[in-house]
C-alpha cells in the first residue's frame, strides 16, 4: 500500500500544494494590498475621502467573497484556459486562487489600516506629509503587525481552497485526498493528505505569529 510511488506522490503534493499556496499569496497581495489601501483610504472616514471610488470597490469585493469558491473556480475555467492554457493541474488553479484571495486580502487590509491611531495620521499631516507619505511611512507602517497577521490568516484561507481545487483536478494534496480517498476508498491516504494539510497550516501560522510578535512594538 504505502510503496515509493505513494510516499514520491505524497512528496510532490506537497510540494504542488507549497506552489499553489505561496504563488496565490504573494499574487493576491500585489492586487489586494492595494485595493485594501483604497477602500480604508477612500472611506468616508478616510484620508483622502471619495464615494464613488469606494463604493465599486466594496461591491467588487463584496460580489467576488460571496462566490463560493468551488463555484468561482468552474465559473473561471474559460478565462483560466484564457491566461495559462489549460484548466486543470497546480499552475492553472492559481488563476482562480488569486481571484479569490483579492478580495480576502483587501478586506484584511482595510480593516489593519483603519486600525491606525488617527492622531499618528494627523501629526503626520500636520507636518506637511503628502496622503502617499502617509500612506506609505505611517499607515502601512503603523499597521505592519496587524498586517502580518492578516496574511497569516489569508494565506492558511488560500491554503484551504487550494485544497478544495482537488475536486476538479487542481493538483496538490487536495487532488491526491479526492482521487485516493473519494474515488478508490483509500481512507489511509486521505488522513494522510488531511494530517499534512493540517501541519503546513500550522507551520504557516507559527511562522507569521511569530513575526507579527517580533514586529510588535508594543511589546
Amino acid at each position: 500500500m504505502w510503496s515509493q510511488e505513494i510516499i514520491d506522490m505524497l512528496i510532490k503534493g506537497i510540494g504542488e500544494t507549497l506552489y499553489m499556496t505561496i504563488a496565490s499569496t504573494v499574487l493576491g497581495y500585489i492586487f489586494g494590498l492595494p485595493m485594501g489601501v483604497l477602500l480604508a483610504v477612500t472611506d468616508k472616514d478616510g484620508l483622502s475621502p471619495n464615494a464613488l471610488v469606494y463604493k465599486v470597490l466594496d461591491v467588487v469585493a463584496n460580489i467576488v467573497r460571496s462566490i463560493p469558491f468551488l463555484i468561482l473556480l468552474i465559473l473561471l475555467i474559460p478565462f483560466t484556459r484564457a491566461v495559462v492554457g489549460k484548466s486543470y493541474g497546480s499552475t492553472a488553479t492559481i488563476v482562480p486562487l488569486v481571484i479569490a484571495a483579492i478580495p480576502f486580502i483587501a478586506r484584511m487590509v482595510e480593516s489593519s489600516v483603519k486600525e491606525v491611531d488617527a492622531g499618528v495620521i494627523e501629526a503626520a499631516r500636520s507636518m506637511g506629509a503628502s496622503n502617499i507619505r502617509i500612506i506609505v511611512k505611517v499607515m502601512l507602517v503603523e499597521a505592519r503587525t496587524s498586517l502580518i497577521t492578516g496574511a497569516t490568516i489569508a494565506i492558511g484561507t488560500i491554503l484551504g481552497y487550494s485544497a478544495m481545487s482537488g475536486a476538479v483536478g487542481g493538483g496538490g494534496l487536495g487532488d491526491i485526498a479526492v482521487r485516493y480517498g473519494y474515488h478508490r476508498y483509500q481512507t489511509d491516504i486521505m488522513f494522510v493528505t488531511v494530517i499534512l494539510l493540517i501541519i503546513l497550516v500550522q507551520l504557516f501560522q507559527t511562522i507569521g505569529m511569530y513575526i507579527a510578535s517580533r514586529l510588535d512594538k508594543r511589546k
